[in-house]
């Protein structure tokens, strides 16, 4: 066994147990913190595949941005857990039945599964020698020259995604005091203040 296929089944049993562990855990900290050690085993995996810069983009956006703001959200927000686990027991027969349902599917996928003519040989040539193109270079002609529509679209449909959802969320409230920008601007010093003459041992 090579270094690579040692580190290939250390990644791989990483990523299954901490993907279980952040199911199951009952501290949702604890969650946060398999779901961290699971993006960093993914990103291994990424490293051993020779897909470097997929492997780094997975520790920064997902383990330094995404999991770092669950840990905070979840550590600042004052939740009942209790309440929450009762509300999932009431649920757990449904979710147990989607469950069964799924793992029937994905039976029937793995016994009717088979190769396509010519598969190894694209899984062989599905990115090009790093010596005439670096892999790097090769994603970014990939997405930005032969997927570019898609690439838009796919833009497009997260910037309607976001505009729908604060404009679901917007609303204006009458009793908030809010920041008035020109009031501020065009306000006259002379009438801002008012200057008294406060006489000793009188309030104002």
């Amino acid at each position: 066994m090579t270094v690579a296929d040692f580190a290939f089944y250390v990644f791989a049993i990483a990523v299954l147990a901490s993907g279980l562990m952040t199911v199951v855990s009952r501290n949702p900290v604890h969650s946060v913190l398999w779901l961290i050690l699971a993006f960093l085993s993914a990103a291994g995996l990424f490293v051993l595949l020779g897909a470097e810069f997929v492997a780094m983009l997975l520790i920064i956006v997902y383990v330094g941005a995404v999991a770092v703001l669950f840990l905070f959200v979840v550590m600042m927000l004052d939740v009942d857990f209790a309440e929450l686990k009762a509300e999932m027991a009431r649920y757990m027969p449904l979710a147990l039945l989607i469950g069964v349902v799924l793992l029937m599917e994905l039976g029937l996928v793995y016994g009717s599964w088979t190769f396509a003519d010519g598969a190894m040989g694209l899984r062989a040539a599905v990115a090009p020698d790093v010596a005439e193109l670096h892999n790097t270079a090769a994603l970014g002609a990939l997405v930005y020259d032969k997927y570019i529509l898609m690439f838009q679209l796919a833009g497009l449909i997260l910037l309607v995604a976001m505009v729908g959802a604060i404009v679901l969320t917007l609303r204006h409230r009458t009793w908030v005091k809010r920041q008035n920008v020109l009031a501020q601007m065009y306000r006259d010093p002379a009438k801002a203040m008012e200057v008294r003459d406060v006489k000793p041992g009188q309030g104002l």
